[in-house]
């Protein structure tokens, strides 16, 4: 007899209480293997596929692409216990049903209809997935659709229409086999909003927009943009620093012409990987901690402490489609400037193309800012809370500078740090940047370090 057991949304990740639904990976009917993923989902922090602890039929699902689920929500409902293969199927996570196996593809995924009874999993050709708009649009207990590929809607390209209300349904795809692109949504949205030239006859009438016949008296026009996913979890950190973080910031220009040519001399000195700036300044912001604890730490206020940290977790902002995300390299302390490089990479990678993981968006102890790239000088940035410092790096661009007595053009940035007044005063705080514009200075005092 097989037992229908519920698959709540789970824990995805520390302080999310929410998530959207983006795509349903499975639909009503569907063989399912334990651990196999069911449902894309996009929390504040990143696009998530969740896997089903539970091996059977899939008998019910529950929310639509677009839906947000609180934690602890149904998601879907799973029959397990009844013969698969000839053999019983798992409730839980850890073994796989008999038939699918480890070592090869995942077998093809079956639609079992109402009233039918549930046979083994024949191998044979894969199963179709439906589009965005076909699985939204689909009943669900539809028949089976020929077998044949179905371009699958980019996540991206789903939440800008959606965001703009415009209907998918309606539009031609310009992609592969019709597959809808981001350009194919951007031009719709113009057309739409394009002004319509009035008629030539003389009979033509004023048309009256029908926002401002609905709009209540005194509300501003203009576009409204949710706060939610990830620029609503940065608007609620932001606001939250704001209101706990007594914050203050120092800065300093620095000559940076001896470390942009250390860092030549390094790339060129063999045919190794390539070490980048950011590497080199998330190098001298290890060493710095390492010389002023205080600023690797966060303060506990219901017991009245301040916490300092033994093991220095790195986050760096990263401007993507999605917003500002702030991936974490973990364990800084220990690396050296070229596998930070690849720690930074690596991550950056996964913010652009949304697969981060809510592990790799957490738990940082300090922030690196490279603010420069946009093309600015200076900022005075918000710290991501419950973190106590940031070190912000401007753009390193030729000004005039007093070297050695005399005046050159030489390589200037400015550096920032914010930093927690709790957790050290302006004296630790400006010993902190020195050094770091010690080391931008001269790299050889990195050395001491090694």
């Amino acid at each position: 007899m097989a037992q229908v057991l519920e698959f709540k949304l789970p824990d995805l990740g520390e302080g999310l209480t929410e998530a959207e639904i983006v795509r349903w990976l499975v639909q009503v009917g569907d063989v399912v293997a334990i651990d196999q993923p069911v449902v894309e989902v996009e929390t504040a922090k990143a696009m998530v596929e969740v896997p089903c602890p539970y091996g059977g039929v899939v008998t019910a699902r529950f929310g639509e692409e677009g839906t947000e689920l609180p934690v602890g929500a149904p998601l879907l409902t799973v029959a397990v216990g009844a013969p698969v293969s000839g053999a019983t199927a798992d409730e839980g996570s850890g073994n796989v049903l008999v038939g699918y196996g480890t070592g090869a593809p995942p077998a093809r995924r079956r639609r079992v209809r109402p009233g039918e009874p549930i046979r083994s999993v024949a191998p044979a050709a894969p199963a179709v997935r439906l589009t965005a708009v076909e699985t939204a649009a689909a009943p669900a207990a539809a028949p089976e659709r020929p077998d044949g590929p179905v371009p699958v809607i980019s996540p991206l390209v789903r939440r800008l229409a959606r965001e703009n209300g415009l209907d998918l349904r309606k539009l031609h795809g310009s992609g592969p086999e019709g597959l809808i692109l981001r350009a194919d949504v951007e031009h719709a949205l113009r057309a739409a909003t394009a002004p319509v030239q009035a008629p030539q006859a003389v009979t033509a009438q004023p048309v009256v927009a029908p926002v401002a016949q609905s709009a209540p008296a005194g509300t501003p026009s203009g576009t409204r943009i949710p706060l939610r996913g990830v620029r609503g979890a940065v608007a609620d950190k932001l606001s939250r620093s704001r209101r706990e973080i007594p914050d203050a910031t120092c800065w300093v220009d620095a000559d940076a012409t001896e470390l942009m040519n250390a860092r030549t001399a390094m790339n060129a000195a063999d045919g190794g990987p390539k070490v980048s700036l950011v590497a080199l300044l998330a190098r001298i912001c290890t060493a710095a901690l390492a010389r002023f604890p205080e600023l690797n730490s966060t303060v506990d206020m219901e017991a009245r402490e301040v916490v300092r940290l033994d093991q220095v977790h790195l986050g760096f902002a990263a401007q993507t489609e999605r917003g500002l995300v702030v991936p974490v390299v973990r364990d800084a302390h220990t690396r050296n400037a070229e596998s930070l490089g690849a720690e930074f990479a690596r991550l950056t990678e996964a913010a652009r193309t949304g697969t981060l993981t809510p592990g790799q968006l957490t738990g940082g102890t300090f922030t690196l800012n490279n603010y420069g790239v946009f093309g600015v000088d200076g900022s005075t940035p918000i710290i991501n809370h419950p973190e106590a410092a940031m070190l912000g790096v401007g753009r390193i661009v030729p000004k005039p500078w007093v070297h050695e007595g005399t005046l050159a053009v030489r390589q200037v940035v400015q550096l920032s740090l914010t930093f927690d007044h709790r957790v050290c005063d302006g004296g630790t705080a400006g010993g902190f940047l020195r050094y770091v514009a010690d080391c931008v200075e001269q790299p050889a005092v990195l050395l001491r370090m090694l």
